[in-house]
C-alpha cells in the first residue's frame, strides 16, 4: 500500500490533488477526468471536469486501420483529429488541432521502465512510469504542463489529469486521448504475442 500511494497518481473527481504532484509541482490550475464507454461499436471517451460535467468527447471510427479519432467539445465544436501511422517500428500518431496546428506523438524505443513520447512539432515530451501508470507532460523548457494518472484494473479505462498550463488544455486533451490509444495498442500487441507463444 505504501508503494501504491507513493507512486500512483490516479484520483477520482472530487478528491484532493495528489500530494506527490503538489509537492513537486504545486497545486494544479484544474483537473480533468476520462472514462471510456465499453461494449459499443465505436470507441468513445468522455472527458469531464471535477463536477463530472462532460467538456470533451472523443469518438473513434470502427473499423479503422488508421485509428481515426475526432475530439469535440461540449457544444459539438471540432477540437482535434487524430490518426495512427501504420507500418512503423515505433508507435506514431498524427494530431491536427482545429486551428490547424499539427504535431506527432511518437514513442522512443529501448526504454525498459521509463516510457518516453516525443511531441514533435511542439517540442514537448511525455515521460511515463509504466509500472506506476503515471505520465508527466513537459514543454520545450522542461516546465510541467500536466500530470496524468491511470487507474489500475478499471473496466472503463479511467484517467485523471492535473493541468498546470490551462492555455494548452485543448492540446493536452488531444495528447491524453492519443496516449490512451497508444496504451491500448500496446496492450493488444502484447496479448497477441502472448497468445501466439502459447500455441
Amino acid at each position: 500500500m505504501g508503494v501504491f500511494s507513493k507512486y500512483h497518481r490516479f484520483r477520482e473527481a472530487g478528491e484532493d490533488a495528489n500530494v506527490n504532484n503538489v509537492a513537486r509541482f504545486g497545486e494544479p490550475d484544474h483537473s480533468l477526468f476520462t472514462t471510456s464507454k465499453v461494449f459499443t461499436l465505436h470507441k468513445h471517451i468522455d472527458i469531464t471536469d471535477a463536477q463530472e460535467r462532460v467538456l470533451y468527447e472523443a469518438n473513434t471510427k470502427f473499423p479503422s486501420l488508421h485509428d481515426k479519432t475526432d475530439i469535440t467539445d461540449a457544444q459539438g465544436n471540432h477540437v482535434a483529429h487524430i490518426s495512427r501511422k501504420i507500418l512503423t517500428l515505433h508507435q506514431r500518431h498524427f494530431v491536427t488541432m482545429a486551428d490547424g496546428t499539427q504535431f506527432q506523438v511518437s514513442t522512443e524505443l529501448w526504454h525498459i521502465v521509463k516510457d518516453v513520447n516525443n511531441i514533435e512539432g511542439l517540442g514537448w515530451q511525455l515521460q511515463g512510469n509504466i509500472m506506476a501508470l503515471n505520465f508527466e507532460l513537459y514543454d520545450s523548457d522542461g516546465t510541467i504542463i500536466a500530470v496524468i494518472g491511470q487507474k489500475m484494473f478499471s473496466l472503463h479505462d479511467k484517467y485523471c489529469i492535473d493541468i498546470y498550463r490551462p492555455e494548452y488544455e485543448d492540446k493536452v486533451v488531444a495528447i491524453l486521448v492519443t496516449l490512451q490509444h497508444m496504451i491500448k495498442d500496446r496492450e493488444a500487441r502484447q496479448a497477441a504475442v502472448s497468445t501466439s507463444s502459447d500455441d
